[in-house]
Formats: C-alpha cells, structure tokens, sequence
C-alpha cells in the first residue's frame, strides 16, 4: 500500500493535531444532526428515547476523557433497543 507523501514525513504532533481536528469536527457536526431529530413534526420519539441518546454521548465522552487520563478503553455500542 503506497502512502501519500506527507504521511512518512508527518511527525506524532502532527499527526495527532490532523486527526483531532478532523475527528472533532465530524462529532460535532454528527452531534448537530442528533439535535435534527428534535423536530416532533417529522420524527416521533419519547422522553426515554431522548435519555438513552443523550446518556450514550456523555458515557462515550466520560470514556475518551477516562482514556487520555488513564489509557483504558471501553467499547460501546448504541442501541435504543425495541419498544
């Protein structure tokens, strides 16, 4: 597999600032379009459903928080599960 050129001369920093910036943006923006889904008129959803999604994003941001600071990773999946 042939590399684009700045990949071999990327230094860990910068790299790290690439990806961060990148990944950030597009959580934020995903986030944004959660928030679409606030829209009754198109979208039918319960109080529950609204606390299982808000609950899953501040688990996840607890788990990237607790993996810088301890280096321990959590994988989870979303799931509203069935009504």
């Amino acid at each position: 597999m042939k590399y684009p050129n700045w990949a071999s001369k990327e230094n860990a920093r910068d790299k790290f600032k690439r990806l961060a910036e990148y990944r950030v943006n597009q959580a934020v923006h995903y986030i944004g379009l959660i928030g679409n889904l606030s829209n009754d008129r198109a979208y039918q959803f319960t109080g529950e459903d609204i606390k299982k999604i808000l609950g899953a994003i501040e688990v996840e941001v607890e788990t990237v928080r607790k993996v810088f600071n301890e280096g321990k990773e959590k994988p989870k999946n979303f799931d509203l599960g069935d009504d």
